[in-house]
Formats: C-alpha cells, structure tokens, sequence
C-alpha cells in the first residue's frame, strides 16, 4: 500500500466518520477507496465495518449530552439492532454481493421521502393523538422496534444510509427533537457495527492496514461530527440528511 493510499484511507475514514455522526453514509465515502486500492468488494466491506467503530462510540460520546433521559429507549432499540446487525453479517458472507445492493437505493429513496414529509407526518399523528386523547410511546412501539432492527439487517450488511433509514423511522414514529433522536441513531450504529465487527473477526478475511486508518480516521471524524451536528436546526439537519441521501442514491446506482 502506498503512501498516497494510506492518506487517502485515513481521510475517508475523517470523511466518513464526520458525515455518519451527522446523518449516516459515510461508508459512501470510505467503501469506494478501498475498492481503489485492490480490496475485493466483501473484504472492503468488512475492513469498513471494523474500521468503523471507533467513529461512531466516538460520535456517540459526542452526543452524550443529548442522550440524557433516554436509557430505557437505548437499551430495547439497541437489542433490536445487535439482532439486526448480527442478522445482516451472517448474509454478507452467506449471500451473493448483489443480493441487497439491488434494493438499496429504493430503501434509501423511501428513507429520504419520510424524512421530508417527517413533519407533516407527526403533525398528523399528533391532531389525532389530541383527537383520541392517547399519549405517544416513549419507544415508539412494536412497529419501531421492527423496523428499526430491519433496518439493522441492512447495516450489518453494507451500512451505507443506515443512519438515514433510522432517523426516518424514529421521527415518524417517537415525538422527540431531531437531536436527540440523533444521538439515538449514533448508539444504534456503533451496536450493529461493533457486532458485525465481532462477528468477521472470526470468519471473514479483512485488511488490517485499512482497519487501523479508518478506525484512527473515524475516530477523529466523529468528534467533528458531534460538534458540527448539534449546532445545526432541525430543518438544516433534516436538509442535510436529504442531500447526503441523494448522492448515496446516485453514488449506489452508478456502482
């Protein structure tokens, strides 16, 4: 690996570690650099998830302050997604690269859509919770808890907007800020990555050159994330997740 190689790793793990802490896709950033320096597709795909880690504990601790209060939702959301993300590991290995990849796109398509009409929507549901005289659950219910380890499946399996899928889910389905729902999204990340990780530390090939630059890079990126996130107003981070969708949608047709 040449030096060229190794600096262009570590900036997409930065790259990628920023932009996950934010909104999530980061690994559209980190996946097709290692594709260019020889990596086959499933090694890449592997030596992104460990390399990942790091960066989203570390925008996770970025966003402490946001998570305060929500231990009790963490914790059941998060058994959901280490099914989900072990789940979709154990596909990566047993199935053929192109099995998911076709449906991505449309899965981020649909992601995008409900983060657009995410407001119109839970103005929608709030009229007829005042209607009904109900109360919103704090977990957001049977149908979050579903979707968002569904949404686990696919992360352990490629990552890529995974975050968007989850953030979409839980501002329809929790009555909550997009901050803090962030915060949310970026625990749920690190529990699929860390346990896809555990799970090809023990039966996948990876490179561990590329790990050790994307772990240090994402590391590093998660921090700025943090600090670049939380000063943004819901709808610039609901724009902003619009935006990196878009491209993931392109990026992945294009492929």
């Amino acid at each position: 690996m040449s030096i060229w190689e190794i600096l262009a790793i570590f900036a997409a793990g930065v790259g990628a570690g920023t932009i996950n802490t934010i909104v999530g896709s980061g690994t559209l950033i980190t996946f097709p650099v290692l594709l260019a320096t020889g990596l086959p597709p499933v090694t890449a795909t592997v030596s992104n998830a460990l390399g990942l880690i790091p960066g989203s504990i570390s925008g996770a601790i970025g966003y402490r302050r946001e998570l305060a209060g929500q231990r009790r939702r963490v914790l059941k959301l998060g058994v959901g997604a280490a099914i989900g993300g072990l789940t979709g590991a154990t596909l990566l290995l047993a199935l053929p690269p192109t099995a998911f990849e076709t449906v991505v796109p449309v899965l981020v398509a649909l992601a995008l859509v409900l983060v657009i009409l995410q407001p119109r929507i839970s103005r929608a549901v709030q009229h007829r919770r005042e209607r009904n005289g109900t109360r919103p659950r704090p977990d957001g219910g049977p149908a979050l808890y579903t979707g968002l380890a569904l949404a686990s499946v696919y992360g352990g399996y490629f990552t890529a907007a995974q975050g968007i899928i989850y953030l979409s889910l839980m501002g329809m389905l929790l009555d909550d800020t997009m901050q803090r729902l962030n915060a949310v999204k970026n625990v749920l990340a690190a529990v699929v990555n860390s346990v896809a990780a555990l799970f090809f530390l023990f039966v996948a090939d990876f490179d561990w050159t590329a790990v050790a630059l994307i772990a240090v890079g994402s590391a590093i990126g998660g921090q700025i994330g943090a600090k670049v996130g939380r000063r943004l107003s819901p709808a610039f981070l609901r724009a902003f997740v619009v935006v990196v969708g878009t491209a993931a949608i392109v990026q992945l047709l294009l492929r």
